[in-house]
C-alpha cells in the first residue's frame, strides 16, 4: 500500500505543491514502511510548511485508524503555537469529510488530543517546565519550530517517545542560530547523505516556493525592500540562512549605506517633520568623579522623509545633541524646550529604564499630548529595537546626516562601527558596544529614533496600495517568534 492510495478524498483539501509532496513521501514513506530515522525539512515561511504536516499527520491517523498508534507533535507552546497545528489537523479532516465520518474513519478531538478510531495525534509544549512524560510516538515524532525548542528538553523528554519504536523523527522549521535542535539535526542529516546518498535533509528557499506562487513572489520581494536582504530575519526566515551567533550589528556596507548625502542642522526648516530618540546617562556629576567617563545623555534629531510605496518613510538623521554629568533640573528644562518649541518633535522615545524612568516622566510632564513614548529595555523590547534599527538600515531608509568633523558625528560612527549583535535560540537578538571599547549611547539613541519614527502618524507623500496579501505585524517587522507560521 502507498501513500498516495490511503489520502482521503481529495475535493476540498488543499492540492500540495511539488516540494511539499516530496517530503510527504518521504516522510509517510518511512512512516508506513515501520522504518524509523529521522529527517529535517526547512521551507522559507509562510511556504507551506504546516499544511504539509497537516496533510501527513492525517493520511498516518487514517492509515492506522484499525491497527492504533500515535503521533506526538511537540511545539514551543501549547498556547499558540501546539494548539494551531491541533487546529489545522482538526480543519483539514473536516475538508475531507472526515469531522462528520462514521466509525474507524471518524476524526474527533478530545482536550489535545486528535482521534481516528485507535490512532491518536497529540499536540504537546517543549517548553522547558511543560510536564510531558508518559507519551509515547509510536507513529511518529514531529517537532514544530524546532529551533525555538530546548535541546536538553527534546532529548530529555520527547526523544525517548519515539526509541520504543523506533518511529521517525520529523525537524520542521527556520534557521536560526548555529547551536539549535533544527542546526543540530539539520547538519547530522547533511552529512548522513554524503555518505550514503539517502536525502534526509529538505530545504526549499523563497525562490522555490516562488516558483509555484507567483503572488508569494511578490510578497517576498516587498519583505525584502521593507527589511533589507542582510537583516536577520529575512536571512533565516527565507533565505534561510543560519545567523552567526556573536557579529558586527552592521557589516562594511551597511555602514556605507548609512552615510547620507544631507548636511547637519542645528536648527529645523519650515514644513519638515521631526522625531527623536533620547538616550539617558547616569547620574550628575560630582566632584568625585572627574577621573569617570560616565555615560553621555543623547538626543538624536531625525527628519521624516517621503515614503515609498509601501508606507515605509526615510528617516534622515539631522542633528545630534549630547550632555555629560548635567544636573537633573537643568537637563529636563533643556530638553523640553529643545523637543516643544525649537525642533517641535511629533514624537520621541525615550530609554525609561531605571533611573530613566522618573526622568522621563518629568519630561513628558513638559510635552504635549503623546509625544513621549517611554521604553523600557527589557531584553524582549531591546531585541525588538534592534531589529527595527536593522530593518530601517539595512533597507536603505535610515541616513545619517554628512560627517561634519564634530566630536558628535565620529562619536556616533564609532559607536556604529563597534556595534556587536548576538543571536539567541530564542530567535532574539542582544545588541551594544563592549564596554571595554566604550559607550553605547549614540547606537542606543539611535534605535530610539527608528522606534519614534515607526509611530509617527503623519500624512504619507507617496500614494498605492501595499502589495496584495501584506498583512504584516509590527512584532514581525521588529523581532522573531518561534510561533505560528
Amino acid at each position: 500500500m502507498t501513500a498516495a492510495t490511503l489520502a482521503p478524498a481529495r475535493e476540498g483539501l488543499p492540492r500540495l505543491r511539488p516540494y511539499q509532496a516530496e517530503i510527504a513521501r518521504a516522510i509517510l514513506g518511512r512512516v508506513l514502511r515501520d522504518e524509523g530515522g529521522s529527517i529535517s525539512v526547512e521551507i522559507a515561511r509562510q511556504g507551506g510548511k504546516n499544511e504539509l504536516s497537516a496533510q501527513v499527520e492525517l493520511v498516518t491517523l487514517l492509515a492506522h485508524a484499525t491497527r492504533g498508534g500515535a503521533i506526538v507533535k511537540a511545539a514551543p507552546t501549547l498556547v499558540p503555537q501546539a494548539r494551531i497545528s491541533r487546529e489545522r489537523l482538526l480543519s483539514r479532516a473536516a475538508l475531507a469529510g472526515l469531522a462528520r465520518s462514521q466509525g474507524q474513519s471518524a476524526v474527533r478531538a478530545h482536550g489535545d488530543t486528535v482521534e481516528c478510531g485507535r490512532a491518536h495525534a497529540h499536540f504537546l509544549s517543549a517548553e522547558p517546565g511543560a510536564n510531558v512524560v508518559g507519551h509515547t510516538a509510536d507513529l511518529l515524532l514531529e517537532v514544530d519550530e524546532a529551533q525555538a525548542v530546548d535541546v536538553d528538553k527534546f532529548d530529555r523528554d520527547f526523544r525517548p517517545m519515539a526509541a520504543s519504536t523506533n518511529a521517525p523523527v520529523v525537524y520542521y522549521g527556520t534557521p536560526w542560530g548555529p547551536r539549535s535542535l533544527l542546526a543540530q539535526a539539520s547538519a547530522t542529516h547533511i552529512e548522513a547523505e554524503r555518505r550514503d546518498g539517502v536525502r534526509r535533509h529538505f530545504r526549499f528557499d523563497w525562490e522555490a516556493v516562488a516558483a509555484h506562487n507567483p503572488a508569494y513572489a511578490r510578497y517576498v520581494e516587498s519583505e525584502r525592500t521593507r527589511l533589507g536582504e542582510r537583516h536577520p530575519l529575512f536571512r533565516t526566515q527565507y533565505l534561510l540562512e543560519v545567523v552567526d551567533e556573536t557579529d558586527r550589528l552592521f557589516d562594511a556596507a551597511t555602514l556605507a549605506q548609512l552615510e547620507g548625502d544631507h548636511d547637519r542642522l542645528r536648527t529645523p526648516r519650515a514644513g519638515e517633520r521631526y522625531v527623536a530618540g533620547l538616550d539617558l546617562g547616569g547620574a550628575p556629576r560630582t566632584d568625585r568623579d572627574a577621573n569617570v567617563d560616565r555615560d553621555w545623555t543623547v538626543l538624536t534629531i531625525a527628519r521624516l522623509g517621503v515614503a515609498d510605496a509601501s508606507g515605509a518613510q526615510a528617516i534622515e538623521v539631522v542633528e545630534h545633541q549630547a550632555w555629560q554629568g548635567t544636573a537633573t533640573d537643568a537637563l529636563i528644562a533643556s530638553l523640553a524646550d529643545r523637543l516643544r518649541r525649537v525642533w517641535r518633535v511629533r514624537r520621541v522615545a525615550v530609554d525609561a529604564t531605571g533611573l530613566g524612568g522618573p526622568i522621563a516622566d518629568l519630561l513628558a510632564a513638559r510635552l504635549p499630548g503623546d509625544v513621549l513614548e517611554a521604553v523600557t529595555f527589557s531584553g524582549e523590547r531591546k531585541s525588538r529595537l534592534g531589529f527595527g534599527l536593522l530593518a530601517a538600515a539595512h533597507s536603505g531608509r535610515l541616513r545619517l546626516y554628512r560627517p561634519d568633523g564634530s566630536a558628535e558625528a565620529a562619536a556616533c560612527r564609532r559607536q556604529l562601527t563597534w556595534a556587536r549583535a548576538a543571536y539567541p535560540d530564542d530567535r532574539s537578538m542582544r545588541f551594544d558596544v563592549d564596554p571595554a571599547r566604550g559607550h553605547d549611547d549614540y547606537l542606543m539613541s539611535l534605535a530610539l529614533t527608528v522606534e519614534a519614527a515607526r509611530h509617527d502618524r503623519g500624512p504619507r507623500i507617496a500614494s498605492g496600495r501595499e502589495p496584495s496579501g501584506q498583512k504584516v505585524s509590527t512584532r514581525d517587522v521588529e523581532t522573531t517568534e518561534g510561533g505560528t507560521r
